[in-house]
């Protein structure tokens, strides 16, 4: 039987980025900007870049402007723009092209605090024998080929296994940050998964391969969410452990480490600056001047 493609995708985006207060007492902190674009956008361009149709973003009710962001632009900007003539005009191609990219479906975020409350509220839109991928709207990988398309291939590779994406730790403290992996290497990048750990400490984590960013998931895992869900009382109400019950029933997991990728968590103040600073020296008109700018500021 011909394995189905992927062409799902939910991002989770109903946090209330506290760490950006009071930036983001008004604006969601998925739309700060990168240079001229918000951070979920770059998330969203690579989800379509890879083959993905519909994008289910799980959000709250003070996210409305990313309903806007990707909706048709107003009459009041377009009016403006066409009386810019020609100059002008790329502007509003490129926002049609926004609204364009994917069939955006929003939800309101209801149940527990924890990663796999956007799941369960996604789970009516996800037939339970296709794979999707799961992700959020602030942090991501930049890598020569994105991490969701080495995702998809080692989907493929692994005939419809579920698959991490991963990075090797650099700092001890990483290692109280992500959850580490523990399994069989079966080639230099991927490790079929017998085991996820949280949060455990360098000491007591079972490899280096750190679990972040993004997942391409089994529909048959909202079965087993909504079983815990049944039980969940208190504490965080995480996917993880749904995994590793999968895992310990006979379903195949894999770790991918994202190949030549560089992680970018844009939800911490330090990470986002380095971000836009990396951003700006790679961007074609900007990056020399700012780098001039920054030797200047370094000296």
């Amino acid at each position: 039987m011909t394995q189905k493609k992927v062409t799902k995708a939910v991002i989770a985006a109903a946090g209330f980025g506290t760490r950006f207060l009071p930036q983001t007492k008004a604006m969601p902190k998925e739309m700060i900007p990168l240079i001229d674009k918000p951070i979920i956008q770059y998330v969203v361009e690579e989800l379509v870049d890879a083959g993905i149709k519909d994008i289910i973003i799980v959000g709250s009710s003070n996210k409305r402007a990313i309903e806007d962001h990707f909706d048709l632009p107003n009459e009041d900007l377009l009016n403006n723009l066409r009386a810019g003539g020609e100059k002008k005009r790329h502007y509003i191609d490129e926002l049609e092209n926004i609204s364009n990219m994917a069939n955006f479906v929003y939800l309101r975020q209801k149940g527990p605090y924890g990663n796999a409350t956007p799941l369960m509220c996604a789970a009516h839109l996800i037939n339970a024998h296709e794979s999707f991928i799961y992700t959020w709207a602030d942090d991501f990988f930049v890598a020569p080929q994105s991490a969701t398309k080495q995702l998809i291939e080692t989907h493929a590779q692994t005939r419809g296994g579920g698959v991490f994406a991963c990075k090797a730790a650099q700092t001890d403290d990483e290692y109280t940050k992500y959850g580490f992996v523990a399994g069989k290497n079966i080639d230099q990048l991927t490790m079929k998964m017998d085991r996820i750990v949280e949060k455990p400490g360098k000491d007591k984590a079972p490899s280096a391969l750190a679990s972040v960013s993004s997942y391409l998931l089994p529909g048959k895992l909202f079965e087993y969410i909504e079983k815990a869900s049944r039980t969940h009382s208190e504490g965080e109400f995480t996917f993880q452990p749904m995994v590793q019950a999968m895992i310990d029933d006979g379903f195949a997991f894999y770790a991918r480490e994202i190949d030549g990728g560089t992680f970018y968590d844009t939800g911490d103040k330090l990470e986002y600056l380095k971000t836009v600073i990396d951003f700006g020296l790679a961007h074609p008109e900007l990056g020399k001047q700012l780098e001039t700018y920054l030797r200047t500021k370094l000296r």
